[in-house]
Parts: C-alpha cells; structure tokens; sequence
C-alpha cells in the first residue's frame, strides 16, 4: 500500500513483513519466536503473579531467622527470648512498606516502582541512586537465593559441599534459561513449586505450633557444632540493631510487584495490588512463626545445617519424609527467588535505558517477548559474585539488603513529596508527569502520613545496616552505588552529546556534494577488479585504481592487465620497499584526503571474494574491514565493499 503525503508530495510505502523465523537451535532451548501482536497474551494473572513477583520475599523466610541468631547467638540462650519480638518489629515495618508500595502500585500503574516515583518527584539523581541500588539489590538476590538454595541441598547431602559454586552456577544459568522463554512460560513453571513451598511451610508451622502448645515440641537434638563470630557477650542496643540488620533480609522483593505491574492482566493495577497483599499476608506469618518455632527448639545457626533443616526434623520427628518434602521444597524456592530478579531487573534496566542511563540496547526485546540482554546481563554478574563469595550466604548477607532500603527510602521520600504537591491542587486541576497525572484527592494527608512514616524507618534501617556491616562488607554497595551513578551520568551525557549532534534543528537544508573521488585498491585484475571498477565508475567520473607493488613481476602483469581492461581509469602503484600492504595505502589516502575541497566526497571502493564456506572465507583477506577500522573516524571518507562470489 502506498500513501502519498499531501504536503510535501513525498510517498509513503508501509508494507508488512513476510519472512518468518526458521526453526533454530535458539527456538529449541528458548521456544518459538513470538510476534509483537502476542504481548497482550503473555500478561498473568494473580495466581502466577504471586509466584513470578513473589518467591524473593517469600524465600526470605527460609534464612532471615538464621541471620539474626547469628548475631543473637553470641547472648547464649538468651538469644532465643529476642528472637521473636525482633521479628514482629520486622513484620511491622513490612506492613508499613507494603502500604507505602500499595499507594506506589495505584499512582504508577505503568510500573517502574521507585525509579519511577523518585525521577518523577525528587528528579534525576535520586533515580539514577535507586536505580543503580535496585540493580545492585537485584544482581545480589540471585547470588543469595541460590547459595541459600544450595545450602538447603548440602544441609541434606553434606558430600557436596565442596561442589557448591558449581552448583549454584548451574542453578542460576537453569533460571535464565526459563526466563528467556518469556515471562507467562517462567511463571507457569514456578508457580507449582512455589505453592508447594507455601503450602509445606504452613504444614510445618502449623504442627510446629500445635506441638508447642501441646508441650510436645521438645528442643532440637543432636545441634550442629557452631561458635559464635562474636563470643559470648552481653546484651547491648548495637548487637540488638545488628541482629535486627540482619533480620531485615526477609523484606527484600516487597518493591518487585511495583516495578512488573505490565506484566498482570487488567485492571493491573487492581491485581497488583492484591497480589502484593496476600504476599506480605503470607511472608509477615511465616516470619513470625518460623522465628518463634526456632526459640522453642532452641535452633543454632550453622553452615553445615540450616535453621529451617533444624526446625523441620525436630518438629517431624526425624529425617523422614515430611522432613525431605520440607527441605526439597525451601531449596527449590530459594532457587526460584532468583527469578523475582530475572523478572525485575530486565525490566527496570529498560526503563532506565529508555531514559538514557543504560545502553539502548537494554530496551529491545527478544524473540520470546522479554529483555533477553537484561536477563543474560543479571545471570552473568550474579555468577561473578557467587564465585568470588565461594557461594556463602553469610559471606553475601552483608552486602544485601541495603541497596534495596535505599530504593524504600527513596521511594517512600519520593511518594510523599507527591502527595504534598497533591494537597497544594485546586478541585479540577491536574499536573502531569511524566510517569502520570497528580489529581486532587482528599486523603492526601493519611497518605503523606504513612509514605513519611515509611521514609524516615527506612533510612534509619540503612542507617544501622551501613554502620553495622560496613566492615563485613556493606563498604562494598556503598562504593558501588555512587559508581554506578557515575557511569550512568557517562552514559547519559554521551547520549545527549550525540543526540545534540544529530538534531535537524536549525540544521537548515542537506549540504551538497559538489564532487565525488573513488579510489580503488587493488591487488589483481581478475572479474571481481572489474566488477567493483563498474561500481565506483556508477559513482564518479574521478576514479583512481592504487597497487601497492611488494612484487615488482607481478606488478608488471597488472600494468599490463589494466592497459587492456582498466576502461581508461589512471592506476597510482605505490612501491612498498618492506613490503607492507595497508600502511601505505592508509598514507595516499591520507596525502588524498589533506588535499580534499569543501563538500568533496572520499569514497574506497575494495573488491570482496565472498564464499559460503565459512573455513574458505579464512583464505581470503578482509581489507574493507581492516580499512573500516582504521579510517571509520574520519570525516567524509566511506569505505565500501564490492563482493564477488566465488562459489
């Protein structure tokens, strides 16, 4: 179909495209290649959007508990009176976050969560901070999901401890795998064994608790071996606000469903919003219950054995099969939690590449609907950490959770500050954003009170978790935040740089070529010669044929080969006493291009053997390429290539 513009007489053609991907290798591991038609069908609904968004926080429960005894441990069996009212005060904060998230999820139903509430309120730099924490955050909940994954395994089967990177390698590349044949095909997969991990852990406190209040329950048996990192000490407010840092590890993920609101069917704003309550419901009870189950049996934390491992067989009565279904099921959503990142951060690195903060190609999606360089990017950095951590999850702790505190920080600052300008409208004004549009509403003022609240809990949490594990390695995301900023600041003024280089504004009309030189380099006089000679002969009647003479016999034959076929065009034969071939044509063109006038066109034309046999291709030198490289910065001069086909 063709369209012809009114104003300017110039037509328009818009076709669609008829090629269709072949079958590959690709679609064999990943899945068919899906049209961009297709996306509204790869939306979720609740039920997998729990499992999708979900299994970080929830995984949370499984080692939460075993971070904060390993600071409380150090009390001796005082420990275990803290335990419990340290998760309730953790659960506390959960609920006044998931509120503040809950408000983030109705005003931005585009998603983006707190990149998006802080680049809208608060303006460019707090988003490139909550940006690069987020990230940071993300890449660490994969090294430390999986690690807890693989400790549940070696906690069951002790022989492979010493296989455990390997392992936790190998699990992450499994989750990238399934994450890059699109997002409806990874939830449907994790769904049923995120539900199982539920419905086995609420099967475990629930008997917990009914032997406990039976007088049943016992202690544990037969503790695994462990000393306290600290020694024995007294009870102090800093190992309590230690501990509590520790503790708040179970919190990470609450922001996931902000961030993939897209990703739910409509009304996704509704559906978000529940999903994110039946999340916290279930994450805020299961901390309880596994924290209060753990002081009664007076669990010890370890590396040889987790918390929840304890738990299971003092609760079951051995290592049995309700012990097994346990530990089997913590140990694939530990696993699994690493996909709440793979659902995020390609999404939020999207988000910030359309803004200019990443490279554009962030933005692009692949063949099943998904950022596939945003979910490759995350298993590679994840990998690097749990090589240079040996996969340990008290090694990687200290360096979690931070980063996402600071987006909550952020976020919740961001979120009241809208609210604020909320209450300054008018009845019927509006101000729009770039993220949305602020309306008059008349509980600005509740709302103001609970993202203020959210604000200054969550900064004194980063407050204590900076302070408190600085030396055991939160040092590390504190100089890796600013260092992001900074190269995303780099990245964007490239950006803008080019962008401002490239504008039409002002630009005025297209400068004309008044003339056009081609050269022609050449190294024989043979059908391809001749047919690139036909092809710069098309563009210019200024047409120069160079020889680089190594060879002076050979040299001989091709002046007398072009006297017979050269068409008349001037041939240049650069001697090369050290036989050097690219040097010294790089030279003439050079010498050529000093003495180029205004508006003058350089244009090399090489002729190019091509073959399809790829080993053949290897026989055959590249001088478009290697000229490419080298002249590619300079102004006005195009290298372009003739091939021939030799097959």
């Amino acid at each position: 179909m063709t369209i012809r513009d009114e104003h300017n007489g110039s037509s328009l053609q818009h076709r669609q495209a008829e090629y269709q991907p072949p079958k590959s290798i690709q679609a064999w591991f990943i899945g068919k290649p899906l049209a961009t038609a297709d996306a509204p069908h790869q939306t979720i609904s609740k039920l997998v959007g729990l499992a999708v968004f979900s299994s970080d926080a929830l995984s949370s429960t499984a080692y939460a508990t075993q971070e904060m005894l390993v600071i409380l441990i150090a009390l001796g069996t005082m420990a275990y009176q803290y335990l419990t009212p340290l998760a309730l005060v953790i659960v506390t904060l959960l609920v006044i976050i998931t509120l503040s998230y809950l408000q983030t999820i109705h005003a931005y139903p585009t998603g983006g969560g707190a990149y998006i509430v802080s680049r809208d309120n608060l303006g460019w730099l707090p988003a490139q901070i909550t940006a690069a924490a987020l990230l940071s955050d993300y890449i660490l909940t994969v090294a430390v999901s999986v690690s807890s994954g693989v400790a549940q395994i070696v906690s069951a089967y002790p022989i492979l401890y010493e296989y455990r990177v390997i392992l936790s390698v190998a699990l992450v590349f499994f989750v990238m795998m399934i994450n890059l044949r699109g997002v409806k095909e990874s939830g449907m997969a994790f769904a049923i064994p995120t539900y199982f991990f539920i419905l086995m852990m609420y099967a475990t406190v629930i008997v917990g608790l009914f032997r406990y209040f039976s007088g049943s329950l016992g202690v544990l048996s037969d503790p695994p071996h462990y000393e306290s990192m600290l020694g024995i000490q007294a009870v102090s407010v800093l190992l309590i606000l230690r501990a509590f840092s520790n503790g708040t590890a179970a919190l990470t993920g609450v922001e996931a469903i902000s961030d993939g609101i897209p990703a739910f069917k409509e009304p996704k704003s509704k559906n978000a919003g529940q999903t994110l309550l039946i999340m916290a419901a279930i994450l805020g009870s299961l901390m309880i219950s596994i924290s209060f189950l753990a002081a009664q049996i007076q669990a010890v934390p370890a590396d040889t054995e987790t918390v929840i491992s304890q738990l299971a067989r003092t609760i079951f009565g051995g290592r049995g099969i309700l012990y097994l279904g346990t530990l089997l099921t913590t140990t694939v959503i530990l696993i699994l939690a690493a996909n709440t990142s793979f659902a995020d951060f390609p999404r939020l690195s999207a988000i910030a590449a359309g803004d200019g903060f990443l490279p554009r190609q962030m933005t692009y999606r692949g063949s099943r609907l998904v950022y596939s360089y945003g979910i490759v990017a995350l298993a590679m950095f994840a990998s690097l950490l749990l090589i240079i951590f040996q996969a340990s999850v008290t090694n990687l702790i200290p360096l979690y959770a931070i980063g996402v505190f600071v987006s909550f920080t952020f976020s919740q600052t961001g979120m009241a500050r809208r609210w604020w300008r909320i209450g300054k409208l008018k009845p019927g004004e509006e101000l729009k954003q770039q993220g949305s549009t602020l309306r008059p509403d008349k509980t600005w003022r509740v709302k103001i009170f609970i993202n203020s609240l959210g604000a200054v809990l969550t900064v004194v949490v980063v407050v204590i978790f900076s302070i408190f594990k600085f030396k055991d390695g939160a040092w590390v995301v504190l100089v890796l935040i600013p260092a992001l900023v900074i190269v995303f600041s780099s990245i964007h003024r490239h950006y803008q740089h080019v962008a401002k280089l490239l504008t039409l504004d002002d630009f005025g009309s297209v400068p004309h070529m008044q003339r056009h030189r081609v050269i022609l380099p050449i190294g024989g006089v043979h059908r391809g010669t001749l047919t690139a000679l036909r092809y710069a002969s098309s563009l210019s009647d200024d047409v120069t044929a160079v020889h680089i003479s190594i060879d002076p016999v050979e040299t001989e034959k091709i002046r007398e080969k072009w006297d017979v076929w050269g068409e008349g065009v001037r041939l240049v034969i650069i001697d090369s006493p050290y036989r050097l071939f690219i040097e010294p044509l790089l030279n003439y063109v050079e010498e050529i291009d000093q003495q180029r006038q205004a508006n003058e066109l350089i244009t090399i034309v090489v002729p190019q053997f091509v073959t399809h046999n790829r080993l053949a291709g290897f026989l055959h030198t590249r001088t478009a390429d290697t000229l490419r490289k080298v002249l590619i910065f300079q102004k006005d001069i195009v290298i372009t290539d003739v091939p021939y086909q030799v097959d």
